[in-house]
C-alpha cells in the first residue's frame, strides 16, 4: 500500500528553480530519504505535498486523498517538521507544546513529556531564548506529539548535536514501528544511508533515481583504484568519471564493463588495483558530476 503518490508533479517558479515532472510513491511503513544538495527542489516538493503552494501540473494523493482537494483532512494524520522554525517567541515550550497539543482531540501531555525528556528539552526555557539546535528539538516534539500516521521532515537535524540526532533516529524508528511512514528530506548523506529504506536522488528539481538503501552500492557502479608501475597512462575507457589522477595513481567510479576494464588495465605493469562498491556519497556524487 503507497502512503503517498506523486505522478508528473511540477512547480515552476519562472527561471528560478522548482520541480519538474516527479513521479515516485512512498509505501506505508517505510522511511523514505529524499536527497540532494541545497537549491535541488526538495522544500519545493514538500511544500507542494503540503498544499503550501500550488502546483502547475501532476497530482498526488496522501492516504489515497487529493493533495489540493483534501487537504485538510489530510493535515489531521501529517506531523510536518519544516527546515526552518519560527514560533511565538513570547510562550515558554511547555506553553508552546501545550497550544499546538490543543488542536487535537485527545491528551498527550506525557507524550510531551518523554519526548522532551528524551531530547533533552527544558520545557520551562522561553523560547526567544532558545538556540537554533533547541528550537529543532521544539519542531520535533511537535512534529511527533499526536503520533501521526506520516511523518514530513524536511532537513530535520540541522542544528542538532551528534548525541541528540541519535536520539532522534531512535525516535522515528519508534515510530516507524508502530506503523508509521516517514519521508525524509537531507542532504546529509550520512544520515540517510543510516536510517532509510529506500532513497530518491533529485538533481535539479528532477527526480533522477529511485533505489533501496540496502541495494543502492550493489549496482554496476564501481570505485577503482590503480597504482601503476610508472606515470599514469591515457586510457580511453567509456565509464570513467570523477577520475583523480596523484603521482603514479588515479581513482574513478565506473559504470562500465568490468571485463573491458580489466582487459584494457592489463596492457599496463600495475603495483595494485582495488575495486571496491562505493560509498552512499560517492554515489550521489556520481549522478551529480
Amino acid at each position: 500500500m503507497n502512503i503517498i503518490e506523486i505522478k508528473d508533479l511540477t512547480k515552476s517558479y519562472g527561471k528560478a528553480r522548482g520541480i519538474n515532472n516527479i513521479t515516485l510513491d512512498v509505501k506505508k511503513g517505510e522511511i523514505f530519504g529524499f536527497i540532494g544538495p541545497n537549491g535541488a527542489g526538495k522544500s519545493t516538493l514538500i511544500r507542494t505535498l503540503l498544499n503550501l503552494i500550488f502546483p502547475n501540473n501532476g497530482s498526488a494523493t496522501i492516504f489515497g486523498l487529493d493533495i489540493v482537494k483534501d487537504s485538510t483532512k489530510i493535515k489531521e494524520n501529517i506531523g510536518y517538521l519544516p527546515g526552518e522554525v519560527n514560533f511565538y517567541g513570547k510562550m515558554n515550550v511547555k506553553e508552546f507544546l501545550l497550544f499546538s497539543e490543543s488542536f487535537y482531540n485527545e491528551n498527550y501531555i506525557k507524550r510531551i513529556k518523554y519526548l522532551s525528556d528524551k531530547l533533552d528539552l527544558d520545557l520551562k526555557r522561553k523560547i526567544e531564548d532558545l538556540s537554533l539546535g533547541n528550537l529543532k528539538k521544539v519542531a520535533i516534539v511537535q512534529a511527533l506529539l499526536h503520533e501521526p500516521k506520516l511523518l514530513i521532515l524536511d532537513e530535520p537535524t540541522s542544528g542538532l548535536d551528534p548525541l541528540i540526532q541519535q536520539r532522534f533516529f531512535e525516535l522515528l524508528l519508534e515510530e516507524k514501528a508502530k506503523g508509521a511512514t516517514i519521508f525524509f528530506s537531507s542532504h546529509v548523506l550520512g544520515e540517510v544511508q543510516k536510517i532509510c529504506d529506500r532513497v530518491g536522488i533529485i538533481k535539479e528539481g528532477k527526480l533522477i533515481k529511485i533505489e533501496d538503501i540496502k541495494n543502492i552500492n550493489r549496482g554496476k557502479i564501481k570505485y577503482v583504484h590503480l597504482e601503476f608501475n610508472g606515470s599514469v597512462p591515457k586510457m580511453t575507457i567509456k565509464g570513467i568519471k570523477n577520475k583523480e589522477v596523484l603521482d603514479n595513481t588515479v581513482k574513478f567510479m565506473y559504470s562500465g564493463d568490468i571485463e573491458e576494464l580489466l582487459k584494457q588495465v592489463s596492457k599496463y605493469k600495475l603495483n595494485d588495483i582495488k575495486i571496491e562498491e562505493p560509498s552512499l556519497e560517492e554515489i550521489f556524487m556520481h549522478y551529480y558530476s
